[in-house]
Formats: C-alpha cells, structure tokens, sequence
C-alpha cells in the first residue's frame, strides 16, 4: 500500500515523504525488469524518457486549455475567431 501525505496542504519534507511512499513500488519496477534481462542503464534511461514525455503531455494540455480559454473569452466577447 502507497503512504499517502501526512497532511494535504504543503509542508517542508512534503517531496521527502513522497519519495519514501514511492521508493518500494520503484524498486520493486526495477527488480522485475533486471530479472527479465534488461540492465540498469536501459531501465533508467526508459525512466528518463517516461518522466519527458509525461511533462511534455504536461505542457501541452496546459497549452490547450490555454487556448480553448482565450476562445472562450473572445466569443464571450462577441468577438469572431
């Protein structure tokens, strides 16, 4: 089971406490990939690889919805786009 935040809002070992909650999934990711054959460079490497995409994903669905709301705001405006 993941250990969830000791409190909701944000406070100083926040990150730390997340990395802790995450660290026996990570490890047990990691143990079953080197047990299948792949070493770990590759595994760290894909995870690298994961974590971008997973930003970029970030950043485009904030872009998005960035411009779905000046759309918005432009009809709401009577204005044509």
């Amino acid at each position: 089971m993941i250990s969830p935040p000791k409190r909701q809002e944000e406070y100083q070992d926040r990150d730390i406490d997340c990395q802790e909650a995450m660290e026996p999934g990570f490890q047990a990711i990691v143990d079953c990939m080197l047990e299948v054959g792949w070493t770990r460079g590759e595994i760290l490497r894909s995870l690298k690889r994961l974590i971008a995409a997973d930003n970029m994903t970030l950043k485009e669905n904030a872009r998005t919805e960035a411009q779905l709301a000046i759309a918005i705001a432009i009809i709401r405006a009577g204005k044509p786009l």
